[in-house]
C-alpha cells in the first residue's frame, strides 16, 4: 500500500496531495457527534484560540478521514541551528528504569533518548512509565512562547524525543492519554535532520483489517512546526520509521496540555 505523500520545501512552490487543502483554521473542537466517543470540552482560558491563527506565517493544511493537520517553518536555518545546538547543551535525557517501556508485562530499551519538561509537578505516563517534568529551561521556554505565538494555544509541558541517526525511531502509538486535554492540539517541533512521519488509520492496523484507507506519509523538516488537532489522535496511529540513510541527530519536541487533576493520583512523584 503507497503512502499520501506530503512533501515540504522553503519555498512558496510546495507540493500538495489530494489530503491537502489550504484554508483558515478551523475551531478547536468541532462537533461531531457521530463519531465522537465522549464529550470534549473546549478549554475555556488558558487554551482558548483566535479564529485564525495569531501569526501570519503561511500554514498548510492537510486532512484525511478524522485526520486533521497543520504544518509551517516556524524558524529559519541559521534560528533552528542555534536552537539545536542550544538542545544539545541545555537537556538532560532519562536513564536507567525511566529510559525503558513496559509491553505487554516486558521491558524494553526506549530506541531514542527521552526527557520532560514542564510546568511544577507534571507527569506524563505511558507505556508503564511515569515521566516527572523538569523545570522549563532557557531554550525551551524561549521554544514554547514561539509555539505560543504562532498557534494561539498555550502549553505547560514538552516531550523531548532525541534520535542520534536513522537507527533510532518511534513505534506506531497514539498520543490519546488521559490526562492529555483533548481540546487542545499536540505542536511538534522538529530540529535536526529530516525524517519521514506516517500517520496510519486504526482500521487499518491488524491482519483482519477490513478497511483501505491509505496511510499519511510527510517529511518534518529542520525548524518545522507540525500541529495535530483533534480527532487526529483519536483515530490515527503516527510513526517515525527507522531510516538508516540518516545519519545525522533530530531532536523533536512535542508541546502538549496535561490538565493536572488527571494525573495518576497514586504515581509517587520522584
Amino acid at each position: 500500500m503507497q503512502c499520501g505523500w506530503l512533501k515540504h520545501k522553503r519555498n512558496p512552490g510546495v507540493r500538495m496531495d489530494k489530503f491537502v487543502t489550504r484554508h483558515r483554521k478551523r475551531s478547536v473542537v468541532e462537533a461531531d457527534e457521530s463519531k465522537s466517543e465522549e464529550p470534549i470540552k473546549k478549554c475555556k482560558d488558558e487554551c482558548e484560540v483566535e479564529e485564525e491563527f495569531s501569526q501570519p506565517i503561511p500554514w498548510q493544511k492537510f486532512e484525511a478521514e478524522g485526520l486533521d493537520c497543520d504544518y509551517s517553518f516556524l524558524f529559519d536555518k541559521e534560528e533552528a541551528d542555534h536552537l539545536l545546538n542550544q538542545l544539545e547543551e541545555e537537556v538532560v535525557y532519562f536513564t536507567g528504569d525511566k529510559a525503558k517501556v513496559q509491553v505487554y508485562g516486558k521491558s524494553y530499551s526506549v530506541p531514542r533518548k527521552q526527557a520532560t519538561y514542564g510546568d511544577e509537578g507534571l507527569m506524563y505516563s505511558f507505556s508503564g512509565v511515569h515521566l516527572l517534568a523538569k523545570p522549563w529551561t532557557p531554550t525551551l521556554e524561549h521554544i514554547r512562547d514561539a509555539v505560543t505565538k504562532a498557534t494561539g494555544h498555550t502549553f505547560n509541558f514538552v516531550l523531548i524525543n532525541r534520535y542520534k541517526d536513522g537507527h533510532d525511531h518511534m513505534g506506531e502509538h497514539r498520543d490519546d492519554e488521559r490526562e492529555l486535554d483533548p481540546a487542545c492540539p499536540i505542536a511538534s517541533v522538529s530540529l535536526g535532520a529530516v525524517r519521514d512521519f506516517i500517520f496510519r488509520h486504526k482500521d487499518t492496523r491488524g491482519g483482519s483489517s477490513k478497511r483501505q484507507i491509505e496511510p499519511v506519509k510527510l517529511e518534518l523538516a529542520h525548524g518545522s512546526l507540525l500541529l495535530m488537532n483533534y480527532p487526529t489522535n483519536t483515530y490515527w496511529y503516527h510513526s517515525l520509521p527507522v531510516r538508516k540513510k540518516v545519519k545525522t541527530p533530530r531532536i523533536n519536541l512535542t508541546f502538549r496540555r496535561i490538565v493536572k487533576n488527571r494525573q495518576k493520583t497514586s504515581i509517587k512523584m520522584e
